[in-house]
C-alpha cells in the first residue's frame, strides 16, 4: 500500500498523554500519525522527550483502570494515557487533575473506551504555583564538565529513591549510582522537600564528598552573581537552605 493509502486508512489520532504519578502534571497532547511515528517505540520515545520524563517512557496505561497499551493502533482519537517506565502504573485523578487515588477497578476487555472532554486550557491551573522544582548538579570531584540541569516535579520531591534514581543516570558517575546528594558546603541533602529551586548541588557516589571550587571554576560569573543574590534572598526571608555558601572573604 503507498503510503497515500495507508495514511487514508489510518487517520491521525490526538491524544493526552500524563506522567505517571504526577497529579501536578496537566498533560501533553500528542497527534499520532504512522508517517510520523513508524513504530511504538518510536512514540514512546517522543513522549519522553516531550513531557519530560524523569526516566525513559516504556509503558502507556489507561487513566482510569490502568490497561496497558500494547501498540499504536490500540491509541484511541481523543482519549487519555498515562507514561511511565517500567515501575507500575499508579492510580491518581489525572482527568481531573486531583490528588485522591482511584478505589476499586473496573472490569473492561482490551483498550478502555474514553469520553473525554476536549483539550482546552485550564486557566485557573495556569495561575497556580510553580509544580516543578530545577537544580544544577556538579559531578563529585569533576571539574572538566559543567553541572546538568535536573527538573523534578513536586510529587518526585516526596521519593528519594526515585531522585537519586535520576541523579544516577544523569550525572554517569564513574564511581557508579549516586548515594547522596550534597551542597557545596559539603552538608548531605536528606530529604526533597530540602532542595531550593535554581540552587547549585553535588552528586555523590559511594566516595567521599571532595570539597572543590565547583562553582568558581564551571559556572560563568553572571550566573554566580544571580545565583548569591538568590540565596541572600532565602536566607532574609527565612525559606529555602539551611546553609548558604559562603562567597570568598578576601578578593
Amino acid at each position: 500500500m503507498s503510503s497515500r493509502g495507508l495514511a487514508l486508512a489510518c487517520p491521525a489520532k490526538n491524544v493526552v498523554v500524563y506522567r505517571n504519578g504526577d497529579p501536578f502534571f496537566r498533560g501533553r497532547k500528542f497527534v499520532v500519525n504512522q508517517r510520523q511515528f513508524l513504530t511504538f517505540e518510536a512514540f514512546l520515545n517522543e513522549v519522553t522527550r516531550s513531557i519530560h520524563a524523569p526516566l525513559a517512557v516504556r509503558n502507556l496505561y489507561t487513566p482510569k483502570h490502568g490497561h496497558r497499551v500494547a501498540e499504536l493502533a490500540d491509541l484511541q482519537d481523543g482519549c487519555q494515557y498515562v507514561a511511565a517506565g517500567f515501575e507500575k502504573f499508579k492510580r491518581l485523578d489525572y482527568l481531573n487533575h486531583g490528588r485522591k487515588e482511584f478505589h476499586g477497578t473496573g472490569k473492561s476487555n482490551g483498550v478502555q473506551t474514553c469520553a473525554v472532554a476536549p483539550w482546552k486550557p485550564n486557566t485557573a491551573v495556569r495561575q497556580q504555583k510553580p509544580t516543578h522544582l530545577t537544580i544544577h548538579v556538579f559531578r563529585n570531584g569533576d571539574l572538566l564538565s559543567p553541572p546538568f540541569q535536573l527538573i523534578i516535579s513536586k510529587s518526585t520531591l516526596w521519593q528519594w529513591d526515585t531522585l537519586l534514581a535520576m541523579l544516577t543516570e544523569k550525572a554517569d558517575l564513574c564511581s557508579g549510582a549516586v548515594n547522596r546528594l550534597c551542597r557545596l558546603d559539603g552538608t548531605v541533602v536528606s530529604r526533597g522537600e530540602e532542595l531550593v529551586n535554581g540552587s547549585y548541588y553535588v552528586a555523590v557516589g559511594p566516595e567521599e564528598y571532595k570539597k572543590l571550587p565547583y562553582l568558581e571554576l564551571l559556572v560563568p560569573s553572571v550566573c554566580r552573581t544571580l545565583w548569591h543574590g538568590l540565596q541572600a534572598n532565602h536566607k532574609a526571608q527565612g525559606k529555602g537552605m539551611t546553609t548558604v555558601l559562603k562567597m570568598k572573604s578576601t578578593e
